[in-house]
């Protein structure tokens, strides 16, 4: 895939992009942009779980620098998104979009008839991009996040129809 990373220049350049299966070796870097694009952080070991229960674990990088990741979680005719994160240098170029397309297309690939996530109620960045490529809300799960000073936060719940209805 190549694509121009840089918006703000007169002459674009191409620059190839590739998924990579995200491995222990390099939870560094995935720990380290974990920690500078959220204020909860998932810690070190959330990511090895999911390394070791086998999910669908992918970076998306240009050359050697980490763009995002995503975990999916396989369940029975549906993927449940875990975790989606851009880095913050590179957010609002489309990298959600280019991550939920290639998860949705694993995901039809394993038989998934539905794709499942779920964001906190104030990050309404997330929620667009997500209503943006097709999820629709379908709940609320009450004091689901962490929100500091001992408070919670509501999550949406939302889905995306990866087959068509009957």
């Amino acid at each position: 895939m190549s694509v121009s990373m840089d918006r703000m220049s007169d002459q674009p350049h191409a620059v190839e992009v590739r998924f990579e299966p995200m491995t222990e070796s390099r939870l560094e870097a995935v720990v380290a942009v974990e920690g500078q694009a959220h204020a909860h952080p998932w810690q070190r070991q959330h990511f090895l779980d999911c390394l070791a229960s086998g999910y669908q674990a992918q970076m998306l990088l240009a050359g050697d620098a980490l763009l995002g990741y995503f975990i999916g979680m396989k369940g029975y005719e549906e993927v449940h998104l875990l975790n989606i994160t851009v880095a913050p240098a590179y957010q609002q170029q489309g990298w959600a979009r280019v991550m939920l397309d290639a998860l949705a297309l694993w995901a039809r690939g394993q038989g998934a008839q539905c794709l499942w996530l779920e964001a906190r109620t104030g990050n309404t960045r997330a929620i667009h991009v997500y209503k943006a490529q097709g999820f629709c809300t379908v709940g609320t799960r009450r004091a689901y996040y962490p929100a500091g000073n001992g408070q919670r936060e509501d999550a949406v719940v939302m889905s995306l129809q990866l087959v068509a209805a009957d």
